[in-house]
């Protein structure tokens, strides 16, 4: 008698079990792209890019990765999921993806968009929501992503000058190095507020040393000038002017105090 009311536990409990399983199972989420083609699946993942739901496109790039290796459109896959992390703000992601791209297919015929698209990962890397109210600066920001930017747009232009995305690479370097500039400028200024004066001008001069011919210098020579005024030690103030009004004539910064600010060209992705 016992022994059947045990076997009757025991099968209770198995059904237990298996429902339990079952519901799971009907709970589980459903792939859709079984039975579809790697051309389905990256027709899909295409529509979702072009709805702006780019959180939809990376899986489905990521199954298609899987399912085609080894073709060029497994090779598409990575770059445009690669570009879809970025629109996720997900730069780290992104970078990790593009240097795998580059580490398999060495010799592939979109290298380099792959080098261009990590330099503007890096270049345009995220703000924040408050960015265009605050309008903040590239200089304004850690140097290193600029940096790394840098770097992949100079082997950009240097592995494929015929490249047509070279002469855009080729505008951003030059940016970057005024932004370089701009950034010492930057924390010359903040120091000079601060009547930290000695600070701004050795920071000032930093600037005025290690770049040439960027706008940056500008200020850098009135943040000078405004120091030794400040600090009253009047010739220096005055070779500081002299050299400023002799190099920038027509200076916003003598007149005005400050240059004009225009919209930044470079946040255009």
């Amino acid at each position: 008698m016992l022994r059947v009311k045990l076997s009757v536990v025991c099968a209770l409990g198995l059904i237990t079990v298996a429902l339990g399983l079952a519901g799971c199972a009907s709970t589980a989420p459903v792939d859709k792209t079984i039975g579809m083609s790697p051309n389905a699946i990256y027709a899909d993942a295409k529509d979702s890019m072009d709805a702006g739901q780019y959180d939809k496109a990376i899986p489905l790039f990521e199954k298609l990765e899987a399912r085609a290796a080894g073709t060029p459109l497994a090779q598409q896959a990575q770059l445009d999921k690669a570009y879809a992390q970025y629109k996720t703000s997900e730069p780290a992601q992104a970078i990790a993806t593009l240097d795998r791209f580059m580490k398999l297919h060495p010799a592939s015929p979109a290298l380099d968009y792959a080098l261009y698209l990590k330099g503007i990962v890096n270049f345009n890397d995220d703000l924040g929501l408050f960015s265009g109210i605050s309008r903040q600066d590239l200089s304004e920001r850690d140097q290193k992503a600029s940096k790394e930017a840098f770097e992949s747009f100079k082997e950009l232009v240097a592995r494929f000058p015929d490249s047509r995305y070279a002469a855009d690479a080729a505008q951003r370097m030059n940016y970057i190095v005024s932004s370089l500039a701009q950034y010492e400028v930057h924390v010359a200024r903040y120091y000079y507020k601060r009547a930290a004066y000695l600070a701004a001008i050795n920071r000032a001069q930093a600037a005025i040393s290690d770049y040439r011919n960027v706008p940056a210098l500008e200020e850098a020579l009135f943040i000078i000038y405004k120091s030794y005024d400040a600090l009253g030690m009047t010739q220096l103030r005055d070779d500081a002017k002299r050299v400023l009004e002799t190099s920038y004539p027509q200076s916003e910064f003598l007149t005005k105090g400050a240059r004009s600010k225009n919209d930044p060209w470079w946040q255009v992705w």
